[in-house]
C-alpha cells in the first residue's frame, strides 16, 4: 500500500481494503490532498484483481466535517497543477469563474462520481457528524452503514449555494426530505436516514467496524465478476431515472451560485453564514 499523509489504508483480510480518513483533529474536513490522496487509493483498490470489497472509514468522533474551508484557493492549485489530473476540464489557473468550475468539477463532482463507478462493492462505515461534502464521500458508495450517533447535514443553503456538489439528495432520501434538508439545514438522523432508504443499518457505536467487516466478509465471498455485474446493473438503473442528468444540471447551478456570490459578496460562499456563528 502506499503511504499517505491524510488518510490511511490496510488490508484486514483477503479481499477486502479498508481506507481510513485520517485528520481527526480536523473531523476529517477534505482539503485538496486528502481528495487527490483518497482518489489514489480508491484506483489501488479498483485495479487489484484481489480486492472485492472497500471499506471507508474514518478516524475520530466524527466522520467528516465537509470541506476544509480553511484551504486556501491558491493552495488547491498548487496540488492540483502538481499532480496528475484524472478528468480533463482543465483551466484551474484560468480567471471569472472557469478556474474555480475547473476545481470543482476535478475533485468534487469528478471523484465522487468516479467513486461511485468503480467495479469494486464499497461501504461506508459511518459514525458522528456527516456534513454537506462529507456526504459526497458516503454517497457515492454502494452500502451505508450507521452507528447510532451518525447525523447527516447539508447546509451550504445557509451559504447561498445549491447544495454539495455531488447532489444526490433526491436519491438518498426522496424529493420530500431531500428539500427539508437543504431548506433548513438540519440535521437527519442514522435511523432517519435508514428508514428513508439512505441507510443500509444502524448499529451501536462500538459495534460498528466488526458487523461492516462481518457484512464485507460476506460480499467477498461471492463471485467477483458477478459483483461487478449487479453493480453497473443496478447503477445503469438509478441513471436512467434521470439521476446523471439533474446532477449536471445541480452542478451548473452550483457553479452559478458561486458566481453570483463572488459578485454581491466578493466571495464565493455568502459570508453571512459565517458571521452568524462568531
Amino acid at each position: 500500500m502506499t503511504d499517505f499523509e491524510t488518510i490511511a489504508t490496510e488490508m484486514p483480510e483477503p479481499g477486502i481494503m479498508r481506507i481510513i480518513l485520517d485528520r481527526p483533529k480536523s473531523r476529517n474536513a477534505q482539503n485538496t490532498q486528502m481528495l487527490c490522496e483518497l482518489n489514489e487509493a480508491f484506483d489501488i483498490g479498483a485495479r487489484d484483481d484481489s480486492i472485492k470489497v472497500i471499506i471507508l472509514a474514518a478516524n475520530g468522533p466524527h466522520f467528516s466535517s465537509g470541506h476544509d474551508l480553511a484551504e486556501q484557493f491558491e493552495d488547491q492549485l498548487h496540488r492540483l497543477e502538481n499532480r496528475a489530473s484524472t478528468g480533463s476540464w482543465g483551466g484551474y489557473g484560468k480567471p471569472g469563474a472557469e478556474s474555480r468550475m475547473g476545481i470543482e468539477k476535478e475533485i468534487y463532482l469528478g471523484f465522487s462520481e468516479r467513486w461511485r463507478n468503480i467495479p469494486k462493492v464499497t461501504i461506508a462505515e459511518v459514525q458522528g457528524k456527516v456534513i454537506s461534502g462529507g456526504l459526497m464521500l458516503v454517497w457515492p458508495c454502494d452500502i451505508v452503514i450507521a452507528a447510532d450517533d451518525a447525523q447527516f447535514q447539508d447546509n451550504t443553503l445557509l451559504m447561498g449555494m445549491t447544495g454539495a456538489e455531488f447532489f444526490n439528495h433526491p436519491w438518498e432520501l426522496g424529493i420530500r426530505k431531500a428539500k427539508e434538508m437543504l431548506f433548513t439545514a438540519d440535521f437527519i438522523s442514522a435511523e432517519d436516514a435508514r428508514r428513508l432508504g439512505g441507510v443500509n443499518h444502524v448499529v451501536p457505536r462500538g459495534e460498528l467496524s466488526e458487523f461492516t467487516m462481518t457484512l464485507a466478509r460476506k460480499i467477498a465471498a461471492a463471485p467477483g465478476f458477478a459483483l461487478k455485474l449487479a453493480k453497473e446493473s443496478v447503477n445503469v438503473a438509478q441513471d436512467h431515472q434521470g439521476r446523471r442528468n439533474a446532477m449536471d444540471v445541480s452542478f451548473a447551478l452550483h457553479q452559478l451560485g458561486h458566481s453570483h456570490n463572488m459578485q454581491v459578496h466578493g466571495a464565493i460562499v455568502d459570508p453571512t453564514y459565517f458571521k452568524s456563528r462568531t
